[in-house]
């Protein structure tokens, strides 16, 4: 029989450092355009806009950069970086094996009560996407593939998802001044298939959900050739 031990109690969840602070700030912003392509940054300014010493947005900025959103070279300006295709392509991948997945489990677990509460989340969707309000919209869309996860047990999925679908998120954005009805479409037929338990159906429409932004990235580099990364002609079809 093992000797009792003492243990400390637990202090209070810590407040996000600053760096983390720093990084969500710019990262958000730069996900929504707000820093677009090719605007140059410096630790400098963003310190002081802050109100923040140079040391943890240097770490904020490293950060981003490994995540290729800040391009940062030596005795030159760090700026925001290109979208690039692939790497949206390669997180669209990621992303629809992960959630079509989600949704076959989604269909065996999810109550009444969970069909319920992601109905209230799409209405709250539809009066985004007329009211042509896509900040709002894509914290909605963001919030029903979480609570999909969540609600199904696979919230671990999410996180895997949320670490991959950054660059993605750039482009989703661009694609709400067009396509907000076409993504408030595809979760209704998504969660349609899930409340009939219909686990092959549900997969499916996630997918093809998923899958749009294939076509959409097209439209939006015509509209925004600036703001993409000059990259080999011929990319994988994933």
């Amino acid at each position: 029989m093992t000797d009792a031990i003492t243990l400390p109690a637990l202090e209070a969840p810590l407040r996000p450092s600053v760096t983390d602070q720093v990084f969500d700030q710019l990262h958000d912003r730069i996900i929504e355009l707000d820093l677009p392509p090719g605007t140059k940054l410096s630790e400098i300014e963003v310190a002081r806009q802050f109100g923040v010493s140079r040391q943890p947005v240097r770490d904020a900025f490293y950060r981003l950069s490994k995540l290729g959103f800040l391009s940062i070279r030596p005795q030159r300006a760090t700026t925001v970086s290109q979208i690039s295709t692939r790497s949206v392509m390669q997180a669209r991948f990621i992303r629809a094996a992960i959630e079509a997945e989600t949704v076959r489990v989604a269909c065996e677990r999810l109550t009444e009560a969970d069909h319920a509460a992601l109905w209230r989340l799409l209405d709250l969707q539809r009066e985004a996407s007329e009211a042509r309000d896509r900040l709002r919209f894509h914290a909605l869309d963001d919030q029903f593939h979480r609570e999909l996860c969540d609600r199904s047990g696979c919230g671990f999925a999410w996180e895997i998802v949320r670490e991959n679908k950054s660059h993605m998120d750039r482009v989703r954005y661009l694609s709400l001044a067009f396509a907000s009805q076409d993504a408030y479409g595809d979760h209704l037929e998504v969660m349609q298939a899930i409340e009939a338990r219909d686990a092959p159906e549900a997969m499916r429409r996630m997918h093809s959900h998923l899958s749009r932004i294939k076509i959409q990235i097209e439209r939006i580099r015509l509209d925004h050739q600036a703001y993409f990364a000059q990259e080999d002609a011929c990319l994988p079809d994933l």
